[in-house]
């Protein structure tokens, strides 16, 4: 570990990246801890791949808690530009320096240009402003599912991600003094392209286990009952076993384990599991496929693998 590293707070080895993780609830496993603390060492962007749910977001939320840095979040989605993403100019301001130039008469063509194309009406977006200088060190920047970007911007996003630069005309090179921390997520509604991984370290984010699950939902909802944290990770586990069109998200284990113990829920029962189910899944066709036949059988099964007696 370098001294410029101790003073920026970033962990010197994987064990201490898998502490540091831990400190703000987040349970990683020694392979993303490896990849994450490799990124932080390396400096280099953060490629985080999986289906919808499972923690990818959250890793940027948590680096950013643990290294006291700013997050700087870029959502992602069709159509995203370079005005929404990067920067655009202030045209109602630049209008009125114009007509107040004209009004005072003999303004310098080449002076006025210079004057309306500078910082004061720069409007910096999320990829700009990661690259200013902060206090407390370089932020963190999320650029949350890249996946539902169109292709254009993703190759616009090669520069940024090369050299930590951005190139406007008008204005000139923006240089990063320090780069930003980057974390890129996709849940993989389409293929990003080879140009794009090559500048990343790449990881999978996968469904947890059983075990790690139920550490999570201990450590994120401490007021579940034992047995009732239990039986949800083993029936949520049985039922990513399932053909569903959208296997639920350890996001989704969270949120029914909360609302479970907000109904004041000790075990599951075929009742209660089939009155909120809506909270477990999402689509209509995914909850109708589960009857109360088919929900009692599941039941039974996570009960067997939760440790208790069928």
């Amino acid at each position: 570990m370098t001294e410029d590293d101790t003073k920026a707070g970033l962990p010197g080895s994987i064990d201490e990246t898998v502490t540091l993780l831990s400190s703000s609830n987040y349970v990683a496993d020694r392979s993303l801890a490896t990849v994450v603390y490799l990124s932080l060492k390396l400096g280099r962007p953060l490629f985080l791949e999986g289906e919808a749910g499972v923690g990818k977001t959250e890793v940027a939320k948590v680096l950013a808690r643990v290294l006291g840095r700013n997050l700087i979040r870029l959502q992602c989605y069709e159509g995203l530009d370079v005005s929404q993403a990067v920067y655009e100019w202030n045209y109602a301001g630049q209008m009125i320096e114009i007509r107040l130039a004209e009004a005072i008469g003999g303004a310098d063509r080449d002076q006025l240009s210079h004057d309306i194309f500078n910082e004061r009406f720069l409007i910096k977006r999320p990829l700009l402003e990661a690259l200013e200088p902060a206090i407390g060190g370089a932020p963190v920047l999320l650029i949350d599912e890249l996946d539902r970007a169109d292709e254009a911007f993703e190759a616009f996003l090669l520069e940024v991600l090369s050299d930590f630069q951005i190139s406007i005309p008008e204005f000139g090179t923006v240089r990063a003094a320090e780069p930003p921390i980057v974390v890129i997520t996709s849940n993989r509604t389409r293929e990003i392209h080879d140009a794009l991984r090559r500048r990343c370290l790449y990881h999978w984010v996968d469904y947890p286990s059983a075990e790690r699950e139920l550490e999570i939902v201990r450590l994120k909802v401490p007021g579940a009952a034992e047995r009732l944290a239990a039986e949800v990770v083993a029936f949520v586990q049985a039922l990513r076993g399932d053909e569903l069109y959208k296997a639920p998200g350890v996001s989704e284990t969270l949120d029914w384990a909360q609302a479970l113990t907000e109904l004041d829920a000790v075990a599951l029962d075929p009742e209660t599991i089939a009155d909120t189910l809506g909270v477990l899944l999402k689509y209509q066709d995914d909850i109708a496929r589960l009857g109360q036949s088919r929900i009692r059988a599941m039941l039974d099964e996570a009960r067997v693998a939760a440790g208790e007696h069928p």
